[in-house]
């Protein structure tokens, strides 16, 4: 039986990886709400566990990797699911807890931080897996203004925080390519019919289902496949600043100066 922890897995793809997956492995349901995180284990059943954090908040986020560490003695599957899509157009801009970006904060750095600090378990829980849920929306970030405080949309910011996310991918594959870990990431599937997608008031284009078997793809299958980017489940390119390693640099120096303000 695998652990497998899934964040944001009250709602949506992550919601039904979760009950899909328990019903032969020991899941572990993250989520803001413990409300919506006992929803969300009840439909699921099988064996999972609740664990609690709001994303936007880098102390939270420190806490949940030091109750994961403490509770669980592996980590097979680690899938950073949870985000916040581009929400209705015309709206402002957003920060987090730690006066970061929101979409880059949640999108992006809770899962790079939480990521980082459960590379132990992962490598000692060989052979692991991360999965990275990003999307085919991607925009190249701005160093010179990363935290986008002119010209501010929030679709922007939005598909700024998912290219960082594939950027992390590929450079924490290479970092874990001789430790048994693989990390890949993907377009689960265009304008599922979920709770974010309803809120944008996007056009309803795929199914959820279409989804969870992309996912479940990277989860279950491809073994020793890492550092990929697929659109659905067809291996695919990103955005060109997704290869420019020089870039990738300045995105990991700026993540862990981000992680050093909010955490001290």
């Amino acid at each position: 039986m695998r652990t497998i922890l899934i964040t944001g897995a009250t709602d949506g793809l992550g919601r039904e990886l979760a009950r899909r997956l328990a019903a032969g492995d020991r899941v572990i349901v993250h989520g803001r709400d413990p409300e919506r995180v006992r929803q969300a284990r009840a439909a699921a059943g099988g064996t999972t566990e609740g664990i609690l954090a709001d994303l936007a908040d880098l102390s939270q986020v420190d806490r949940l990797a030091d109750e994961v560490l403490d509770r669980f003695d592996r980590i097979d599957v680690l899938v950073n699911n949870a985000g916040m899509g581009g929400g209705p157009p015309g709206a402002g801009r957003e920060e987090s807890k730690d006066g970061v970006e929101l979409r880059f904060a949640v999108n992006y750095l809770a899962g790079y931080h939480l990521t980082r600090r459960l590379i132990p378990l992962l490598v000692t829980s060989a052979p692991a897996r991360v999965v990275n849920v990003a999307s085919a929306g991607q925009q190249a970030i701005d160093f010179a203004d990363p935290m986008l405080t002119h010209g501010y949309g929030r679709q922007r910011a939005y598909s700024q925080s998912k290219l960082a996310q594939i950027m992390f991918t590929f450079d924490l594959a290479e970092e874990l390519a001789e430790q048994g870990v693989t990390v890949n990431a993907l377009h689960p599937a265009t304008y599922m019919d979920t709770t974010m997608v309803r809120e944008a008031g996007a056009p309803v284009m795929s199914t959820v289902d279409e989804g969870v078997a992309a996912t479940r793809r990277l989860i279950d299958g491809l073994d020793g496949v890492s550092g990929h980017y697929f659109n659905g489940q067809r291996e695919s390119r990103a955005d060109a600043q997704a290869y420019d390693r020089a870039a990738r640099k300045r995105l990991r120096e700026l993540s862990d100066d981000l992680v050093r303000r909010a955490l001290g």
